[in-house]
């Protein structure tokens, strides 16, 4: 008997697949008897025990069964073959359309021209101002080890099992009263909601509130995370080009909308600062039409004129806004904790609904976090970064100073950890060409383009300083500036 054997993998897998395609074009016949193993491993020149685990194999996957003291057959009537076992019979012919739902198909066309994904998409470069990463090299790494650890040691058999999809009530209860010493935000530990991250927030209080055809109303520009959770949800979107104070809240409209998403304090991308006249505004309209407020409080923590912004949320009385955040800037992304405090009328309903995306984050993680921030940890890492962070944003200003001078013109660098640098002269359409220049020199800029649906004023480069040393702010600027030139 001929086996064609692939080479790959262990030989009893390869004599496995080899009896699998014999049975599958038809050459091993439905009822045929198949040689012994000893008969066969002598023919093909193989150890009887390999033969003997191909047949096992074929016999547990139902290509073959045994007969008692006659041997093995060849099953019959043949159990369909799994779809990836054997190769479409014309290679070359089209696949047939999946359909998916009406859901499906607004998130396949939203996201596939995006190749959605948060990844790095390019190599790092010398002097990278990437946007959106924390200074690796200003974490606590030790003090946040030694925590993860002893939480470790210390679980109970009860905590191996899933947790509540609500989140670890210890965070919970450790975010409360976080959020309202450091961002004003009052709320009690029953209306926080752990989440994955800022995007699984954003995306379950679409789900949450957002019906199809619902009007949405967002800055321009803003977050395409935001955008991609809109257009699957199949809203109408309402962009309200943002000026130096943030969202224009004279221009929303008066016939209502479900749903305001807003980065109040430190507008993504520009910076703007949303004022207190807005922040008032914008709840009066809210409570006056029924909506709800999306507060994305991405980066609120880094504040460097003056002290840190109270939340849109601590103002709010009528219980119309979620407050959003994460611990992405503050520690590492890959942690994967945010958070959502939502209003108690929203509070279970938002729970059910992270209850249906998951079971629950990582227990363990979660504790660690709790105990971080109840032993004073988090907050004194949190100062320390403040203070560095303002370092680096000096830096950042002077080198932009001394080298680009008057040729540009920064927003946004009194909160946060990016700047957009508005290069006056230069229209949008030359971003990629100062992009591919400064790439030559070894400095990563970013455009600020992609965030708008409306046409930006003049080129523009999102720039994030927090994870660079001042000597390489200052050495990054200085080769940026002769790009330009």
């Amino acid at each position: 008997m001929w086996l064609d054997l692939d080479g790959a993998g262990p030989l009893h897998g390869q004599t496995y697949r080899a009896l699998r395609a014999a049975v599958l074009d038809g050459r091993l016949a439905p009822g045929a008897r198949l040689p012994s193993s000893r008969a066969l491993a002598r023919e093909v020149r193989l150890a009887r025990n390999t033969v003997i685990q191909a047949y096992e194999q074929l016999v547990a996957e139902g290509y073959a069964l045994t007969r008692r003291g006659s041997g093995t057959y060849v099953a019959t009537p043949l159990q369909e073959a799994p779809p990836s076992s054997s190769p479409p019979s014309d290679p070359g012919a089209e696949a047939r359309p999946v359909s998916l739902s009406r859901y499906g198909e607004r998130l396949r066309a939203v996201a596939s021209p995006r190749g959605l994904g948060w990844e790095a998409r390019r190599p790092r470069l010398p002097f990278d101002f990437r946007y959106g990463e924390p200074a690796y090299a200003d974490l606590p790494y030790a003090s946040w080890c030694r925590t993860l650890a002893r939480c470790a040691r210390n679980t109970t058999r009860g905590e191996l099992y899933y947790g509540a999809p609500a989140g670890d009530p210890r965070l919970r209860e450790a975010l409360a009263a976080y959020l309202g010493r450091s961002r004003g935000v009052s709320c009690t530990p029953e209306q926080v909601v752990i989440v994955h991250g800022s995007q699984q927030a954003i995306d379950l209080a679409v789900r949450l509130l957002v019906d199809p055809g619902d009007r949405v109303v967002t800055e321009d520009p803003h977050y395409g995370g935001l955008d991609i959770a809109l257009s699957a949800a199949g809203a109408e979107r309402v962009p309200l080009p943002v000026d130096e104070d943030g969202l224009p809240t004279s221009r929303l409209p008066e016939d209502g909308a479900r749903l305001v998403c807003v980065t109040p304090s430190h507008q993504f991308p520009t910076g703007a600062v949303m004022p207190a006249s807005r922040r008032l505004a914008l709840l009066a309209w809210a409570e006056r039409h029924g909506a709800f407020v999306l507060e994305d409080d991405y980066d609120g923590e880094f504040r460097f004129d003056g002290r840190p912004l109270a939340s849109l949320q601590g103002l709010d009385s009528h219980g119309r806004v979620l407050y959003l955040g994460t611990v992405s800037k503050v520690l590492f992304p890959s942690l994967r904790i945010g958070y959502v405090v939502a209003p108690p009328s929203l509070a279970e309903a938002l729970a059910h609904a992270k209850a249906v995306t998951d079971t629950g984050g990582s227990g363990l993680e979660q504790r660690a976090l709790a105990q971080f921030i109840t032993s004073g940890a988090f907050e004194r890492h949190l100062r320390r970064s403040r203070s560095r962070h303002a370092s680096r944003r000096r830096a950042f200003l002077e080198a932009a100073q001394e080298h680009l001078g008057d040729r540009v013109r920064i927003g946004g660098a009194n909160a946060g950890l990016h700047v957009v640098l508005w290069i006056p002269d230069a229209p949008a359409q030359r971003v990629a060409e100062i992009r591919q220049r400064a790439s030559g020199v070894g400095v990563g800029v970013y455009s600020v383009h992609p965030f708008y649906r409306g046409r930006a004023p003049c080129a523009g480069l999102l720039m994030g300083f927090g994870a660079l040393t001042e000597t390489e702010i200052r050495e990054g600027i200085r080769r940026l500036a002769g790009a330009l030139h």
